[in-house]
Protein backbone atom coordinates (compact mmCIF):
# COMPACT_ATOMS: atom_id res chain seq x y z
CA UNK A 1 0.00 0.00 0.00
CA UNK A 2 1.25 3.42 -1.04
CA UNK A 3 2.40 5.41 1.57
CA UNK A 4 0.96 9.44 1.82
CA UNK A 5 2.97 12.55 2.72
CA UNK A 6 0.89 15.24 4.62
CA UNK A 7 2.89 18.88 4.11
CA UNK A 8 5.86 19.91 2.85
CA UNK A 9 9.96 21.33 3.87
CA UNK A 10 10.01 23.76 1.86
CA UNK A 11 8.96 25.05 -1.62
CA UNK A 12 11.38 26.81 -4.18
CA UNK A 13 10.37 28.11 -7.47
CA UNK A 14 8.85 25.06 -9.58
CA UNK A 15 10.48 22.62 -7.13
CA UNK A 16 9.42 20.88 -3.47
CA UNK A 17 11.49 19.59 -0.81
CA UNK A 18 9.68 16.29 0.88
CA UNK A 19 11.20 15.19 3.98
CA UNK A 20 11.03 11.67 5.85
CA UNK A 21 10.29 9.57 2.66
CA UNK A 22 11.38 6.14 2.45
CA UNK A 23 11.95 3.84 -0.74
CA UNK A 24 12.20 7.05 -2.80
CA UNK A 25 13.82 6.91 -6.42
CA UNK A 26 15.45 9.20 -8.84
CA UNK A 27 12.52 10.10 -11.64
CA UNK A 28 9.87 8.56 -9.88
CA UNK A 29 6.17 9.96 -10.23
CA UNK A 30 4.24 11.34 -7.61
CA UNK A 31 0.93 12.51 -7.42
CA UNK A 32 -0.07 15.92 -5.46
CA UNK A 33 -3.09 16.64 -4.01
CA UNK A 34 -3.73 20.40 -2.75
CA UNK A 35 -6.22 21.43 -0.08
CA UNK A 36 -8.03 18.09 -0.89
CA UNK A 37 -9.33 19.05 -4.44
CA UNK A 38 -6.67 20.24 -6.87
CA UNK A 39 -4.46 17.24 -8.49
CA UNK A 40 -1.07 17.73 -9.58
CA UNK A 41 2.04 15.34 -10.78
CA UNK A 42 5.70 16.09 -9.95
CA UNK A 43 8.88 14.44 -10.49
CA UNK A 44 11.78 13.17 -7.96
CA UNK A 45 14.76 14.78 -9.57
CA UNK A 46 17.06 14.53 -6.55
CA UNK A 47 17.25 12.27 -3.46
CA UNK A 48 18.85 12.75 -0.37
CA UNK A 49 19.11 10.36 2.70
CA UNK A 50 15.32 11.37 3.24
CA UNK A 51 14.81 14.02 1.28
CA UNK A 52 13.08 13.78 -1.99
CA UNK A 53 12.85 17.50 -4.36
CA UNK A 54 10.14 17.25 -6.22
CA UNK A 55 9.56 19.14 -10.16
CA UNK A 56 5.97 20.01 -9.78
CA UNK A 57 4.00 19.81 -13.31
CA UNK A 58 1.45 22.39 -13.84
CA UNK A 59 3.68 25.08 -11.56
CA UNK A 60 3.50 25.61 -7.82
CA UNK A 61 0.69 27.89 -7.93
CA UNK A 62 -1.59 27.41 -4.57
CA UNK A 63 0.52 25.46 -2.46
CA UNK A 64 1.64 26.06 0.55
CA UNK A 65 3.39 23.84 3.36
CA UNK A 66 0.60 22.07 4.71
CA UNK A 67 -1.69 22.00 2.31
CA UNK A 68 -1.33 18.96 0.17
CA UNK A 69 -0.79 15.29 0.31
CA UNK A 70 1.58 13.66 -1.61
CA UNK A 71 2.00 9.60 -2.61
CA UNK A 72 4.91 8.22 -4.37
CA UNK A 73 3.45 5.91 -7.26
CA UNK A 74 6.77 3.74 -7.69
CA UNK A 75 6.98 4.22 -11.75
CA UNK A 76 8.41 6.92 -13.63
CA UNK A 77 6.43 9.43 -15.62
CA UNK A 78 4.68 6.89 -18.70
CA UNK A 79 2.92 7.90 -22.01
CA UNK A 80 -0.27 6.19 -22.73
CA UNK A 81 0.59 5.51 -26.88
CA UNK A 82 -1.10 4.74 -30.18
CA UNK A 83 -1.66 5.48 -33.54
CA UNK A 84 -4.21 7.33 -32.59
CA UNK A 85 -1.97 10.04 -31.74
CA UNK A 86 -1.40 10.94 -35.18
CA UNK A 87 -3.98 14.13 -36.24
CA UNK A 88 -3.82 14.91 -32.29
CA UNK A 89 -2.60 17.78 -30.78
CA UNK A 90 -1.04 17.70 -26.97
CA UNK A 91 0.65 19.74 -24.08
CA UNK A 92 3.97 19.61 -23.23
CA UNK A 93 3.58 16.54 -20.79
CA UNK A 94 0.95 14.67 -23.69
CA UNK A 95 -2.39 15.54 -22.45
CA UNK A 96 -5.05 16.10 -25.46
CA UNK A 97 -5.63 20.17 -25.77
CA UNK A 98 -7.57 19.59 -29.07
CA UNK A 99 -11.00 18.71 -26.80
CA UNK A 100 -11.04 15.38 -28.79
CA UNK A 101 -11.15 13.03 -25.61
CA UNK A 102 -8.53 10.68 -24.42
CA UNK A 103 -6.41 8.68 -25.78
CA UNK A 104 -7.39 4.88 -25.36
CA UNK A 105 -4.22 2.76 -25.38
CA UNK A 106 -3.39 -0.14 -22.59
CA UNK A 107 0.57 0.79 -23.96
CA UNK A 108 2.32 2.90 -21.42
CA UNK A 109 6.04 3.89 -22.31
CA UNK A 110 8.62 5.55 -20.06
CA UNK A 111 9.00 8.59 -21.54
CA UNK A 112 13.06 8.29 -21.23
CA UNK A 113 12.93 5.26 -23.51
CA UNK A 114 14.70 2.46 -23.34
CA UNK A 115 18.44 2.14 -23.45
CA UNK A 116 19.59 0.99 -27.03
CA UNK A 117 22.95 -1.34 -28.05
CA UNK A 118 24.98 0.77 -29.91
CA UNK A 119 25.53 -2.57 -32.11
CA UNK A 120 21.89 -3.41 -32.64
CA UNK A 121 22.12 0.43 -34.71
CA UNK A 122 21.68 0.04 -38.30
CA UNK A 123 23.95 3.00 -40.28
CA UNK A 124 21.57 5.42 -41.97
CA UNK A 125 21.42 5.27 -46.11
CA UNK A 126 17.77 6.31 -47.32
CA UNK A 127 17.13 9.86 -47.85
CA UNK A 128 14.00 12.18 -46.98
CA UNK A 129 12.96 14.56 -48.85
CA UNK A 130 12.19 18.37 -47.54
CA UNK A 131 11.34 19.96 -50.95
CA UNK A 132 14.27 22.22 -50.06
CA UNK A 133 16.86 22.43 -53.09
CA UNK A 134 19.53 24.19 -50.53
CA UNK A 135 18.86 21.01 -48.16
CA UNK A 136 18.24 18.30 -50.42
CA UNK A 137 20.93 19.08 -53.02
CA UNK A 138 23.69 20.23 -50.96
CA UNK A 139 22.91 18.83 -46.87
CA UNK A 140 20.55 15.78 -47.61
CA UNK A 141 18.56 14.59 -44.78
CA UNK A 142 18.96 10.77 -44.77
CA UNK A 143 16.76 8.78 -42.55
CA UNK A 144 17.85 8.17 -38.79
CA UNK A 145 19.90 11.08 -39.19
CA UNK A 146 19.88 14.09 -36.21
CA UNK A 147 20.43 17.43 -38.25
CA UNK A 148 19.87 20.16 -36.80
CA UNK A 149 18.97 23.98 -37.62
CA UNK A 150 20.89 27.10 -36.46
CA UNK A 151 18.94 30.16 -36.66
CA UNK A 152 18.88 33.28 -34.52
CA UNK A 153 16.03 35.04 -33.43
CA UNK A 154 13.95 36.98 -35.98
CA UNK A 155 14.81 34.51 -38.89
CA UNK A 156 12.29 32.44 -40.08
CA UNK A 157 12.87 29.05 -38.94
CA UNK A 158 9.41 28.41 -37.66
CA UNK A 159 8.08 28.86 -41.49
CA UNK A 160 11.09 26.57 -42.52
CA UNK A 161 9.98 24.28 -39.71
CA UNK A 162 6.31 24.33 -40.89
CA UNK A 163 7.58 24.05 -44.91
CA UNK A 164 9.77 20.97 -44.12
CA UNK A 165 6.27 19.29 -42.39
CA UNK A 166 3.94 19.97 -45.03
CA UNK A 167 6.67 18.41 -47.79
CA UNK A 168 8.87 16.31 -46.15
CA UNK A 169 8.51 12.51 -47.89
CA UNK A 170 10.38 9.30 -48.18
CA UNK A 171 11.19 10.55 -51.75
CA UNK A 172 10.10 9.32 -55.03
CA UNK A 173 11.72 6.09 -54.95
CA UNK A 174 10.79 4.54 -51.71
CA UNK A 175 9.72 1.27 -51.28
CA UNK A 176 5.10 1.06 -51.79
CA UNK A 177 4.01 0.40 -48.37
CA UNK A 178 6.35 2.24 -46.38
CA UNK A 179 4.52 4.74 -43.93
CA UNK A 180 5.96 8.48 -42.99
CA UNK A 181 4.69 10.17 -40.34
CA UNK A 182 5.77 13.68 -38.46
CA UNK A 183 5.84 14.38 -34.25
CA UNK A 184 6.21 17.65 -33.92
CA UNK A 185 7.06 19.16 -30.74
CA UNK A 186 7.20 23.34 -29.68
CA UNK A 187 9.05 24.43 -26.35
CA UNK A 188 8.49 27.67 -24.87
CA UNK A 189 6.67 29.03 -27.64
CA UNK A 190 4.36 31.82 -27.78
CA UNK A 191 0.58 31.32 -28.41
CA UNK A 192 0.56 32.86 -32.13
CA UNK A 193 3.53 30.56 -33.17
CA UNK A 194 1.74 27.31 -31.72
CA UNK A 195 -1.33 29.14 -33.61
CA UNK A 196 0.27 29.64 -36.73
CA UNK A 197 1.80 25.64 -36.76
CA UNK A 198 -1.78 24.62 -36.07
CA UNK A 199 -3.04 26.48 -38.68
CA UNK A 200 -0.72 25.88 -41.72
CA UNK A 201 -1.01 22.12 -40.69
CA UNK A 202 -4.60 21.96 -41.20
CA UNK A 203 -4.39 24.16 -44.09
CA UNK A 204 -2.12 22.17 -45.75
CA UNK A 205 -3.69 19.14 -45.50
CA UNK A 206 -0.83 17.43 -43.61
CA UNK A 207 -2.33 17.10 -39.93
CA UNK A 208 -3.62 13.38 -40.28
CA UNK A 209 -0.54 12.64 -40.55
CA UNK A 210 1.04 15.01 -37.68
CA UNK A 211 1.55 14.46 -33.73
CA UNK A 212 1.89 17.88 -32.17
CA UNK A 213 3.24 18.40 -28.91
CA UNK A 214 3.03 22.10 -27.58
CA UNK A 215 4.27 23.76 -24.60
CA UNK A 216 3.71 27.80 -25.02
CA UNK A 217 5.71 30.45 -23.28
CA UNK A 218 3.24 30.98 -20.19
CA UNK A 219 3.47 27.07 -19.20
CA UNK A 220 5.22 25.85 -16.38
CA UNK A 221 8.99 25.88 -16.96
CA UNK A 222 9.18 22.21 -16.03
CA UNK A 223 6.99 20.72 -18.10
CA UNK A 224 9.15 22.10 -20.84
CA UNK A 225 12.04 19.85 -19.84
CA UNK A 226 9.28 16.43 -20.46
CA UNK A 227 8.06 18.00 -23.87
CA UNK A 228 10.65 16.72 -26.04
CA UNK A 229 11.01 12.91 -24.26
CA UNK A 230 7.06 12.74 -24.65
CA UNK A 231 7.62 13.16 -28.59
CA UNK A 232 9.86 10.84 -29.21
CA UNK A 233 8.36 8.28 -26.86
CA UNK A 234 5.77 8.28 -29.45
CA UNK A 235 8.10 8.59 -32.44
CA UNK A 236 9.96 5.54 -31.30
CA UNK A 237 7.20 3.56 -30.55
CA UNK A 238 5.29 4.32 -34.20
CA UNK A 239 9.62 3.24 -35.73
CA UNK A 240 9.99 0.52 -34.06
CA UNK A 241 6.81 -1.33 -32.44
CA UNK A 242 4.52 0.02 -35.96
CA UNK A 243 7.31 -0.01 -38.41
CA UNK A 244 6.87 3.67 -39.46
CA UNK A 245 9.75 6.46 -40.88
CA UNK A 246 9.15 9.38 -38.26
CA UNK A 247 10.74 12.72 -38.58
CA UNK A 248 11.10 14.36 -35.40
CA UNK A 249 11.26 18.46 -35.16
CA UNK A 250 12.37 19.73 -32.22
CA UNK A 251 11.64 23.54 -31.76
CA UNK A 252 13.19 25.59 -30.00
CA UNK A 253 16.02 23.72 -28.07
CA UNK A 254 17.01 27.18 -26.77
CA UNK A 255 13.71 27.31 -24.76
CA UNK A 256 14.87 24.02 -23.86
CA UNK A 257 18.28 24.42 -22.46
CA UNK A 258 17.15 27.59 -20.52
CA UNK A 259 14.68 25.55 -18.52
CA UNK A 260 17.28 23.57 -17.30
CA UNK A 261 19.34 26.29 -16.31
CA UNK A 262 16.10 28.03 -14.26
CA UNK A 263 15.59 24.43 -12.71
CA UNK A 264 19.73 23.99 -11.98
CA UNK A 265 19.37 27.51 -10.52
CA UNK A 266 16.74 26.84 -7.97
CA UNK A 267 18.16 23.43 -7.01
CA UNK A 268 21.30 25.70 -6.21
CA UNK A 269 23.36 24.06 -8.40
CA UNK A 270 27.41 25.29 -9.50
CA UNK A 271 26.85 26.50 -12.59
CA UNK A 272 29.21 26.17 -15.95
CA UNK A 273 29.58 27.90 -19.01
CA UNK A 274 26.88 31.07 -19.20
CA UNK A 275 25.03 29.62 -16.08
CA UNK A 276 24.28 26.59 -17.52
CA UNK A 277 24.32 23.13 -15.61
CA UNK A 278 27.69 21.40 -16.29
CA UNK A 279 25.43 18.09 -17.58
CA UNK A 280 23.74 20.01 -20.09
CA UNK A 281 26.15 18.02 -23.23
CA UNK A 282 24.96 14.78 -21.27
CA UNK A 283 20.93 15.95 -21.15
CA UNK A 284 21.18 17.03 -24.88
CA UNK A 285 22.73 14.25 -25.99
CA UNK A 286 19.79 12.06 -23.96
CA UNK A 287 17.79 13.47 -26.56
CA UNK A 288 19.58 13.71 -29.67
CA UNK A 289 20.78 10.29 -29.04
CA UNK A 290 17.32 8.92 -29.58
CA UNK A 291 17.41 9.21 -33.16
CA UNK A 292 18.29 5.80 -35.63
CA UNK A 293 17.58 2.86 -36.80
CA UNK A 294 17.39 -0.36 -34.95
CA UNK A 295 18.26 -3.98 -36.58
CA UNK A 296 15.47 -6.14 -37.50
CA UNK A 297 12.92 -2.76 -36.90
CA UNK A 298 11.36 -1.45 -39.83
CA UNK A 299 11.27 2.37 -38.81
CA UNK A 300 13.39 5.10 -38.26
CA UNK A 301 13.30 8.16 -36.45
CA UNK A 302 14.93 11.08 -37.90
CA UNK A 303 15.57 14.65 -35.99
CA UNK A 304 15.51 18.13 -36.91
CA UNK A 305 16.17 20.29 -33.73
CA UNK A 306 15.63 23.71 -33.91
CA UNK A 307 17.91 26.03 -31.94
CA UNK A 308 17.98 29.84 -31.88
CA UNK A 309 21.67 30.85 -31.00
CA UNK A 310 21.75 33.56 -29.00
CA UNK A 311 23.00 36.88 -30.49
CA UNK A 312 23.99 34.37 -33.24
CA UNK A 313 26.94 32.88 -31.85
CA UNK A 314 27.62 29.75 -33.25
CA UNK A 315 30.18 29.36 -30.78
CA UNK A 316 27.47 29.36 -27.54
CA UNK A 317 26.98 26.32 -25.68
CA UNK A 318 24.15 25.37 -26.80
CA UNK A 319 24.44 25.14 -30.67
CA UNK A 320 28.76 24.52 -29.31
CA UNK A 321 27.54 21.65 -27.95
CA UNK A 322 24.82 19.97 -30.17
CA UNK A 323 27.13 20.11 -32.82
CA UNK A 324 29.31 17.61 -31.21
CA UNK A 325 26.26 15.43 -30.85
CA UNK A 326 24.70 15.49 -34.24
CA UNK A 327 25.74 15.06 -37.08
CA UNK A 328 26.34 18.48 -39.26
CA UNK A 329 23.99 21.08 -39.18
CA UNK A 330 21.78 24.02 -41.75
CA UNK A 331 23.00 27.61 -40.22
CA UNK A 332 20.23 30.26 -40.93
CA UNK A 333 21.77 33.73 -42.38
CA UNK A 334 21.22 37.11 -41.18
CA UNK A 335 22.40 38.87 -44.76
CA UNK A 336 20.34 36.20 -46.80
CA UNK A 337 17.23 36.98 -45.02
CA UNK A 338 18.25 40.98 -45.32
CA UNK A 339 18.40 40.18 -48.80
CA UNK A 340 14.72 38.47 -49.27
CA UNK A 341 16.40 35.09 -49.70
CA UNK A 342 14.32 32.60 -48.47
CA UNK A 343 14.83 30.10 -47.01
CA UNK A 344 17.78 32.31 -45.71
CA UNK A 345 20.58 28.88 -45.62
CA UNK A 346 24.29 30.03 -45.79
CA UNK A 347 25.82 26.73 -47.46
CA UNK A 348 29.06 27.26 -46.29
CA UNK A 349 29.09 26.67 -42.62
CA UNK A 350 26.52 23.84 -43.02
CA UNK A 351 26.60 20.38 -43.97
CA UNK A 352 25.15 16.49 -43.40
CA UNK A 353 27.96 14.53 -42.24
CA UNK A 354 25.56 11.08 -43.61
CA UNK A 355 24.97 12.93 -47.00
CA UNK A 356 27.39 10.95 -49.17
CA UNK A 357 26.08 7.37 -48.05
CA UNK A 358 22.62 7.95 -48.68
CA UNK A 359 22.89 9.82 -52.41
CA UNK A 360 24.29 8.98 -55.93
CA UNK A 361 22.95 6.05 -58.18
CA UNK A 362 20.34 4.20 -56.61
CA UNK A 363 19.62 6.75 -54.25
CA UNK A 364 18.91 10.50 -56.17
CA UNK A 365 20.95 10.32 -59.42
CA UNK A 366 24.23 9.64 -59.99
CA UNK A 367 25.81 13.00 -60.18
CA UNK A 368 24.18 14.69 -57.54
CA UNK A 369 27.76 14.12 -55.13
CA UNK A 370 29.64 16.03 -58.14
CA UNK A 371 26.95 18.73 -58.19
CA UNK A 372 26.95 19.14 -54.57
CA UNK A 373 30.68 19.77 -54.33
CA UNK A 374 31.13 21.59 -57.12
CA UNK A 375 28.59 24.09 -56.24
CA UNK A 376 30.13 24.26 -52.58
CA UNK A 377 33.56 25.26 -54.71
CA UNK A 378 31.97 27.59 -56.67
CA UNK A 379 29.97 29.47 -54.08
CA UNK A 380 33.51 29.58 -51.67
CA UNK A 381 35.51 31.14 -54.56
CA UNK A 382 32.40 33.66 -54.71
CA UNK A 383 33.06 34.87 -51.16
CA UNK A 384 36.50 35.58 -52.55
CA UNK A 385 35.72 37.68 -55.55
CA UNK A 386 33.15 39.97 -53.50
CA UNK A 387 35.74 40.81 -50.99
CA UNK A 388 37.81 41.77 -53.53
CA UNK A 389 35.21 44.20 -55.51
CA UNK A 390 34.73 45.49 -52.38
CA UNK A 391 38.25 46.76 -52.21
CA UNK A 392 39.00 47.50 -56.17
CA UNK A 393 35.95 47.98 -57.20
CA UNK A 394 33.75 45.69 -59.29
CA UNK A 395 35.12 47.29 -62.76
CA UNK A 396 38.27 46.21 -61.93
CA UNK A 397 37.63 42.27 -61.57
CA UNK A 398 39.16 40.15 -64.11
CA UNK A 399 36.26 38.30 -66.53
CA UNK A 400 36.50 35.07 -64.55
CA UNK A 401 35.51 36.91 -61.14
CA UNK A 402 33.04 38.93 -62.43
CA UNK A 403 31.67 35.54 -63.65
CA UNK A 404 31.74 34.94 -60.40
CA UNK A 405 30.03 37.02 -58.80
CA UNK A 406 27.05 36.60 -61.56
CA UNK A 407 26.94 32.82 -60.38
CA UNK A 408 26.86 33.95 -56.84
CA UNK A 409 23.75 35.89 -57.26
CA UNK A 410 22.08 33.43 -59.45
CA UNK A 411 22.90 30.64 -56.60
CA UNK A 412 21.42 32.46 -53.89
CA UNK A 413 17.95 33.53 -56.14
CA UNK A 414 17.74 31.01 -57.59
CA UNK A 415 18.95 27.86 -55.92
CA UNK A 416 19.00 28.70 -52.09
CA UNK A 417 15.90 31.05 -52.38
CA UNK A 418 12.85 29.13 -53.61
CA UNK A 419 9.71 30.56 -51.84
CA UNK A 420 7.62 28.91 -48.86
CA UNK A 421 5.40 27.52 -50.75
CA UNK A 422 8.00 25.96 -53.53
CA UNK A 423 8.63 21.58 -53.68
CA UNK A 424 10.72 20.77 -55.48
CA UNK A 425 11.95 17.39 -56.41
CA UNK A 426 15.83 16.24 -56.30
CA UNK A 427 15.75 16.20 -60.40
CA UNK A 428 14.30 19.68 -60.75
CA UNK A 429 17.03 20.70 -57.65
CA UNK A 430 19.72 18.89 -59.45
CA UNK A 431 18.92 20.84 -63.22
CA UNK A 432 18.97 24.02 -61.24
CA UNK A 433 22.68 23.23 -60.05
CA UNK A 434 23.92 22.43 -63.57
CA UNK A 435 21.98 25.43 -65.40
CA UNK A 436 23.57 27.67 -62.27
CA UNK A 437 27.24 25.76 -63.17
CA UNK A 438 26.46 26.69 -66.69
CA UNK A 439 27.36 30.72 -66.13
CA UNK A 440 30.87 28.95 -65.24
CA UNK A 441 33.55 27.94 -67.69
CA UNK A 442 33.93 24.76 -68.15
CA UNK A 443 37.51 24.76 -66.77
CA UNK A 444 36.41 26.13 -63.71
CA UNK A 445 34.33 22.97 -62.81
CA UNK A 446 36.99 20.82 -61.44
CA UNK A 447 34.93 18.56 -59.10
CA UNK A 448 32.89 16.96 -61.56
CA UNK A 449 34.23 13.99 -62.93
CA UNK A 450 34.81 14.04 -66.76
CA UNK A 451 32.34 11.99 -67.85
CA UNK A 452 29.26 13.53 -65.69
CA UNK A 453 30.47 17.16 -67.29
CA UNK A 454 30.25 15.23 -70.81
CA UNK A 455 26.57 14.36 -69.91
CA UNK A 456 25.09 17.34 -68.01
CA UNK A 457 27.33 20.47 -68.60
CA UNK A 458 25.98 22.82 -70.90
CA UNK A 459 27.39 26.53 -71.10
CA UNK A 460 24.41 29.36 -70.34
CA UNK A 461 24.04 32.71 -70.44
CA UNK A 462 23.25 35.36 -67.26
CA UNK A 463 19.95 35.70 -69.19
CA UNK A 464 19.26 32.66 -69.71
CA UNK A 465 19.64 31.80 -65.80
CA UNK A 466 17.29 34.03 -65.22
CA UNK A 467 19.51 37.39 -63.98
Amino acid sequence: MAIEYLGLSAINGPLVVLEGVQNAAFDEIVEMTVAGKTQKLGRIIEVYEDKAIIQVFGGTDGLALRNVHTRLTGRPMELAVSEDMLGRTFNGIGEPIDGLGDINSDIYLDINGKPLNPVTREYPRDYIRTGISAIDGLMTLIRGQKLPIFSGNGLPHDELAAQIVQQASLGDDSKSGEKFAVVFAAMGVKYDVADFFRRTFEESGVSDHVAMFINLANDPVVERLITPKVALTLAEYLAFEKGMHILVILTDMTAYAEALREVSSSKGEIPSRKGYPGYLYSELASIYERAGIVKGRHGSVTQIPILTMPNDDITHPIPDLTGYITEGQIVLDRNLYGQSVYPPINVLPSLSRLMKDGIGEGFTRADHQGVANQLFSCYAKVGDARALASVIGEDELSPIDKKYLVFGKAFEDRFVGQGNHSNRNILETLTIGWELLGLLPRAELDRVDTKVLDQYYKETTAEASGE
